[in-house]
């Protein structure tokens, strides 16, 4: 009895111990990440092989972005034991508060996986660094590019790389903490095409982090796919022109072909080097751009909110032709003031009188267009019946609406609609009068420079447009997004745009006209200019045109703030880029 217990007693505790090392076991070797990371890595090493970027090219394939070989130190913490910091320091040049702050940051980001100490440090910085690598174990080099930047005046169309945050991270896990990607412009909205593939290479190290060779001869390695050549729709010619014509002035310039939506130049100015957000120094200069009165960070081509002013007197003609209330053969009295009320008028500056549409366009006889703007309403029942129609035919130009264009960024403008007039005067209580500086391009209607350069665009093009995009072709990509090759109609009939077009001719071409220029009459411009209120400061100078007046080909519109007439500064600047484009077309 007494040898039974005992058994029992010896066999339950050989049980209880053999439980107690499974469990130990089981806990070190699937439980315990820090036993399966030093386990595992103390003899392999993962080695993220970034991808070469694409690069991008103007439409006749200059260079206008490349790369240059760059290195990324990266960090796994839970590797790095006692260094000599002041080493490493001088080493790529840091100071030690830098040190603790990065090495901090990747703790609290994961002790156990890697993640870019610093960023894109030079071949000659690097080769010091590799020299030295063996005292630093827990960092690593990796080869990456660099982005450059040959032409110093495109960030607002190129836009700039930065820092994924934890959010795009979440999104998206091909990038770790560390990778940069594109912030705006085509490096924003084409990131899916030109950041490629990652690959890995797994390597045999020692325990100074020395290679021994591949593992199983680099069965399990994978190669980086490069990201994909872009060609885009600039013309970098025109563009550098167009920032020359933009020099130290605060505005912006669209120009469109308008055969197919190609954006020919995009310039916004007060403009910014790109290059300066590449680099080391990238948050830096990030800092002292962003904090600028001039706002040179921010894009006015796209984002600028004006009021279009006199160049809307095209579109409220076009609708007043369409609905039947205007008749090209009737001549208007303007003797410089039109009363909506009886003490309220719009007034007009000296022209000749007893103007039809195209003497009216052609002097921007604000009366003229008052008058045909609530003879139109006069044709409703009821305001609100006038204006949704109104509304319809606007917003089939494109206003109120950013179009889906392949920019990372855009704005609507404003387009209120009737809701926001009922809300404000009460129902019923608003008519033509209320709102008569719409009739000028006036009140709360406001147009970004693309969406005008658009409008210019489809008066050219008689009644259609193709969403105004900037990416001509994708490397090994049969097409681009089909939203840019289909076309889109306005609401007007074709054959009321000769109208307005003989009147926009006129502009430029007939010595009373607000844009004329006789050293200009050989490409045949038809141009309207347009001064835009401005309640924080002067008047904003604006200018659309196209040419040549039959089978355009070029379609732009111009920006310049706080300015005043559009004939003094837009218009100018407007025709001395079409002048440009045709010029290079001849070379």
């Amino acid at each position: 009895m007494k040898n039974s217990l005992r058994k029992n007693v010896v066999a339950l505790f050989f049980i209880a111990v053999s439980i107690i090392f499974l469990v130990k076991l089981f806990y070190i070797q699937v439980l315990n990440e820090e036993y399966k990371f030093s386990a595992k890595n103390n003899v392999l090493r993962y080695d993220v092989l970034q991808p070469v970027r694409g690069l991008v090219f103007d439409r006749d394939s200059n260079l206008i972005v490349s790369n240059e070989p760059a290195f990324d130190i990266i960090v796994v913490p839970r590797e790095v034991t006692k260094i000599d910091t002041t080493v490493f320091c001088n080493s790529i040049n840091i100071p030690k508060a830098d040190f603790i702050e990065k090495l901090n940051s990747a703790v609290k980001y994961s002790k156990y996986r890697e993640s870019i100490f610093e960023k894109q440090i030079d071949a000659i910085t690097a080769a010091n660094f590799r020299e030295k690598l063996y005292q630093f174990p827990g960092f690593y080099l990796r080869k990456v590019t660099k982005r450059i930047y040959p032409h110093k005046n495109l960030g607002h169309l190129i836009g700039f790389m930065g820092e994924v945050n934890a959010k795009k991270m979440e999104e998206d896990n091909f990038y770790i903490k560390g990778d940069l990607h594109g912030v705006s412009g085509i490096e924003a909205s084409y990131e899916n095409k030109l950041r490629g593939k990652k690959g890995m290479s797994i390597r045999l190290v020692d325990v100074h982090n020395r290679t021994q060779g591949k593992f199983n001869n680099g069965e399990y390695d994978t190669l980086a796919i490069r990201g994909k050549n872009l060609i885009s729709t600039i013309d970098i010619e025109l563009q550098n022109y167009g920032n020359e014509l933009l020099n130290d002035k605060l505005g912006s310039i669209v120009a469109i072909n308008p055969k197919n939506g190609e954006i020919l130049s995009l310039v916004s100015s007060p403009n910014f080097d790109p290059e300066k957000l590449s680099g080391k120094n990238r948050s830096n200069n990030y800092k002292k751009l962003i904090n600028k009165r001039t706002k040179p960070m921010f894009n006015r081509a796209l984002l600028g909110e004006y009021p279009p002013g006199s160049t809307f007197k095209i579109i409220n003609s076009l609708i007043c032709l369409q609905e039947n209330t205007l008749n090209v053969s009737n001549f208007y009295n303007c003797d410089g003031k039109y009363f909506f009320e009886k003490d309220r008028s719009v007034k007009c500056h000296k022209h000749k009188s007893r103007v039809n549409l195209t003497d009216a366009i052609k002097y921007s006889c604000n009366p003229f267009f008052c008058e045909n703007f609530e003879k139109y309403f006069n044709k409703f029942d009821s305001s609100e019946k006038a204006y949704k129609n109104w509304f319809s035919h606007v917003s089939s130009f494109g206003i109120g609406d950013w179009m889906n264009n392949d920019f990372f960024s855009g704005r609507k403008g404003l387009l209120p609609k009737a809701d926001y007039y009922n809300n404000y005067y009460g129902k019923n209580n608003w008519n033509s009068s209320t709102i008569i500086s719409m009739s000028i391009g006036q009140g709360e209607l406001l147009i970004t420079p693309i969406q005008l350069a658009n409008v210019s665009a489809i008066i050219a093009n008689r009644g259609f447009f193709y969403t105004p995009h900037i990416i001509k072709t994708i490397e090994n990509e049969l097409s681009i997004d089909s939203n840019f090759i289909n076309k889109k109609f306005c609401s007007i009939d074709e054959e009321h745009f000769k109208y307005v077009i003989e009147g926009m001719f006129d502009v430029v071409n007939s010595k009373n006209g607000t844009a004329y220029n006789p050293e200009i009459e050989r490409f045949n411009i038809c141009g309207k200019t347009g001064t835009a209120q401005n309640p924080h400061g002067d008047d904003h100078s604006i200018y659309i045109a196209f040419a040549p007046k039959n089978d355009p080909e070029i379609a732009i519109a111009v920006f310049i703030e706080n300015a005043g007439w559009g004939s003094k500064w837009a218009a100018p600047i407007g025709n001395n880029l079409i002048q440009k484009y045709f010029e290079l077309k001849d070379k």
